[in-house]
């Protein structure tokens, strides 16, 4: 059986404030499985209360194919849990064939902890949520529960609207999501346009919602294009890159009302057959 291999990209920082002694702080970092966990006082966590935990957070690291590194605060190595082989010499006293100590400093550190004699300073399994129960007899339930749906949604589902990329001059907070609300969106540099942007033509196109739930984008001007692709008329589709001039924006829409996607979207499948969409019924008013 071969064993769970993950992957994680981690880059956090922390601290802990304890009853008798100075606040903890560390970080975590790290990418692929190996991490490296610097803590300003390792004893904090070396003491007899929290034996039982460390040994088994490095027995869940080493089923997952993850290993951390603990180092003190200066980056001195002292303990490895997770996918690690300790030296038979070590198992007497780490108690586990997936702790090993990294020479002297390690075993300086949790002499110390265990010399203060302190609580537990890690979360116990209280904490954790319960845990899913073991089927008595075994289950040959072959098909998800979920059962699949269409893609279609005649009230303007799926939240469209068109996300403006920010250039020089407009920043995140100057109204970038600008949401399709109407069923003819006009997008020019007038400002009786629905969406006013400067630097376009007074009318430089406009996005219409028609009777088939798309919504198509219709140029006014000979300078729109869709992923770099000059167009007169266009489906967008979620993720679609609209050029105007010299704006960006990004044209999104929910996956479950997207009907680009295949039946049920991600849910009915991505490289299997898939199941054809339905007739879709006439979309009118608003």
């Amino acid at each position: 059986m071969s064993r769970l291999r993950t992957r994680v990209e981690a880059d956090v920082c922390f601290a802990v404030d304890t009853p008798d002694h100075a606040r903890v702080t560390g970080s975590l970092t790290g990418s692929g499985s190996r991490l490296e966990l610097r803590v300003s006082d390792p004893a904090a966590f070396a003491g007899g209360a929290d034996a039982a935990g460390v040994r088994r957070l490095a027995d869940e690291l080493a089923d997952l194919g993850l290993v951390i590194r603990v180092c003190d605060g200066d980056g001195v190595p002292l303990v490895a849990l997770g996918d690690v082989r300790t030296p038979w010499w070590q198992r007497p006293m780490t108690r586990s064939p997936h702790l090993r100590v990294a020479g002297l400093h390690g075993l300086g550190a949790a002499a110390r902890g265990r010399l203060r004699r302190d609580g537990a300073r890690l979360p116990g399994s209280g904490l954790l949520p319960p845990t899913t129960p073991y089927p008595v007899a075994p289950t040959f339930l072959r098909r998800p529960v979920r059962r699949v749906t269409t893609t279609h949604d005649p009230a303007r589902g799926g939240g469209p609207r068109l996300v403006e990329v920010p250039v020089d001059g407009v920043t995140r907070t100057d109204h970038p999501v600008h949401w399709l609300q109407r069923d003819t969106t006009t997008i020019g540099s007038d400002p009786s346009c629905d969406l006013v942007l400067p630097g376009l033509a007074p009318l430089h196109a406009e996005v219409r919602h028609d009777e088939r739930d798309e919504f198509v984008l219709v140029a006014h001007h000979a300078d729109v294009r869709v992923h770099g692709e000059r167009v007169t008329t266009k489906v967008l589709r979620t993720a679609s890159r609209v050029d105007l001039g010299p704006r960006t924006l990004t044209f999104v829409r929910e996956e479950y009302a997207d009907h680009g996607r295949p039946f049920g979207g991600r849910i009915g499948g991505e490289l299997g057959v898939q199941r054809r969409q339905p007739p879709r019924p006439a979309v009118g008013g608003d």
